[in-house]
């Protein structure tokens, strides 16, 4: 039978002295009055719990159904807000007012008796793995936590759920809230004045949780951890199951199953005073919670920032994500403030980049935009490790490629890079690109799509058509498309993301930019007028259409095998086969059809 409320608080303040205490003291320990504590004693003495002022044998049994059993630490996530310090180490594993946030709640944890705790891990899970010795705790990994959230992570441990406590391994408790018996089933909450985009609760009687809502003021809002007792568990868990396995749900946090189905499961607001539970988004509310963290952290990528830039630690702050992907990271930053505050962007190689990008070539092109000032940006990029620092430009525009003064601006820029005598020492071309990508897919069984094999066959006779044009390889960007344009208010441009930068037929950038921008006929063509700056010979003309098959036919190749890998590359298969399908035919018969018909028009 469960205890009256009361009745548990003083129990649970028997359980935890080792000695007789005065009903003063347990008033004092228990928050009630000397009335209800009074009253609570009388029916535990008359219920046998309670025996001389001291808990009985059957009063410690009473409170068994209330005994934590464990915790699960959620520890999967990117933490990606976190950055630039998220790309070294996980953000539970940061070191704030001395102490590593995971290990500091494990330790209270455990000083509350709650030994049996499970770690899920996925981010740079191996970062996490010295916590099994150091602490007994179990580790799980979470494979899919780059494209699932901590609903997903929760699921996995279903198994553990029960009496637990469910916490984040990036909050930082000022006081241990931690405690050996727990009533009912709560999420900490705390109060918050004025506006907050933080989940805030609505209450009904006993202070049971009936509606939360995203957002809002003057509100209590859910911070920090949460309590499942085993009633909330049993119901919680087939929810959960039914909500994870369901397509579409992957975004989802367990919070929002909480939610979605507030009325099925009782939870109450737990309220905190304010300034008790700390959550950390951001690098600069860390530093905030604790002046000494930016001097006293260990970061090469601070370190990398106060080389190149010749500040100091202190001096760097605005930190914030701007890019998250495979290929590389990155996030904004500024150093100084007022009239000298300068904003930055810090580049972090994504994981396997050193297999997949020349750093050196990419470098080298950066210098030469740089030269020829086709990029504004670039500061310092380190060839070994991959890292870069460049200007952040405030309010600014992608190139409109629609647009025909912009337009005549890209393909200027363009000729303005072919034109240099520089040379890069790697090497790109459409055609073996796609070459590479058809034997990946090759490998998954025969590629059976109706019309692959006759594409394939025209595209492979054009180019040895094309070859025979004589066109130089030049320095290229390789991946020129409106999104590698900054625009800034002043109306200057910068061509961004040299990754890719090679040695190319002198049309590649052109094949890129008419399939990337999505041109028309019209548009393209114009585009080679801008480029030659008048118009192009029949020759030229052909040559540079047979690259917009190229460019279309590559990215469809490799299109079909990240599709084949499981990734949903959208209406951009179906773009990137058009560009070859559509004009391949057209573009060999101005070869196969005129044997020169140089400077003669051809529609």
């Amino acid at each position: 039978m469960a205890l009256p409320r009361s009745m548990f608080k003083v129990l649970v303040a028997l359980a935890q002295s080792d000695a007789r205490v005065t009903q003063r003291q347990l008033s004092a320990a228990t928050g009630l009055s000397l009335g209800a504590v009074n009253s609570a004693l009388r029916d535990a003495e008359d219920a046998g719990l309670v025996e001389d002022g001291l808990l009985s044998i059957d009063g410690l049994t009473s409170l068994a159904p209330y005994e934590v059993g464990n915790a699960v630490i959620m520890a999967a996530g990117l933490s990606s807000r976190l950055a630039p310090i998220s790309y070294e180490k996980p953000k539970g594993l940061l070191r704030v007012r001395g102490e590593v946030l995971i290990e500091r709640q494990i330790r209270q944890l455990q000083e509350a008796g709650v030994t049996d705790i499970t770690v899920v891990v996925g981010y740079k899970k191996e970062y996490f793995f010295y916590l099994a010795s150091k602490f007994g705790v179990r580790i799980k990994v979470n494979p899919h936590y780059a494209t699932r959230n901590n609903s997903y992570t929760l699921w996995l441990v279903r198994d553990r759920l029960d009496n637990t406590y469910v916490c984040s391994s990036d909050d930082y408790f000022e006081k241990n809230p931690f405690e050996h018996y727990v009533y009912e089933a709560y999420y900490a909450t705390q109060y918050v004045s004025g506006a907050t985009d933080e989940w805030c609760v609505s209450t009904g009687p006993r202070g049971r949780i009936a509606e939360v809502s995203v957002g809002g003021s003057d509100a209590w809002a859910m911070l920090g951890h949460a309590y499942f007792d085993r009633a909330f568990s049993t119901a919680f868990v087939p929810i959960l199951d039914a909500a994870v396995r369901k397509p579409g749900t992957e975004d989802m946090l367990w919070e929002d199953v909480f939610c979605d189905n507030v009325g099925e499961l009782r939870m109450v607001a737990r309220h905190y005073p304010g300034d008790c539970i700390h959550e950390f988004d951001t690098l600069d509310q860390v530093s905030g919670f604790d002046p000494a963290f930016i001097e006293n952290v260990d970061s090469r990528i601070f370190d990398n920032i106060v080389s190149v830039l010749g500040c100091d630690k202190s001096q760097i702050h605005s930190f914030y994500p701007l890019k998250q992907g495979l290929t590389n990271l990155s996030c904004h930053f500024s150093v100084g403030e007022g009239a000298d505050e300068r904003e930055y962007v810090y580049r972090h190689p994504g994981l396997g980049t050193e297999k997949m990008v020349d750093r050196a070539a990419e470098e080298a092109g950066l210098r030469l935009a740089r030269d020829l000032g086709l990029d504004s940006t670039f500061i310092y990029e380190d060839q070994r490790q991959g890292w870069k620092i460049s200007r952040f430009v405030r309010n600014a525009r992608p190139l409109d490629p629609h647009d025909p003064a912009q337009l005549r601006r890209a393909m200027q820029m363009c000729r303005r890079l072919h034109g240099s005598a520089a040379t890069l020492n790697r090497r790109f071309d459409f055609v073996e690109e796609g070459l590479g990508y058809e034997r990946l897919l090759a490998k998954r069984g025969p590629i059976e799509i109706p019309g692959y094999g006759e594409l394939r066959e025209k595209v492979l006779r054009l180019k040895g058509l094309a070859e025979q044009d004589g066109f130089s390889r030049c320095v290229s960007h390789n991946d020129f498309f409106h999104l590698n344009f900054l625009v800034d208010e002043q109306g200057e441009y910068s061509l961004i993301d040299w990754e890719y930068a090679g040695m190319s037929d002198e049309a590649s950038d052109f094949g890129t930019f008419t399939v990337c921008c999505e041109l028309s006929r019209a548009e393209a063509e114009v585009a080679l007028r801008h480029y030659f700056g008048r118009t192009p010979t029949m020759r030229e003309r052909r040559h540079f259409w047979s690259y917009v098959v190229f460019a279309g036919w590559c990215w469809y190749v490799w299109s079909l095998e990240k599709e084949a890998e499981g990734d949903n590359v959208g209406e951009w298969l179906l773009v990137y086969y058009r560009y070859a399908q559509d004009n391949v035919d057209r573009v060999l018969g101005w070869y196969e059809g005129d044997e020169g018909g140089d400077g003669r028009e051809v529609s």
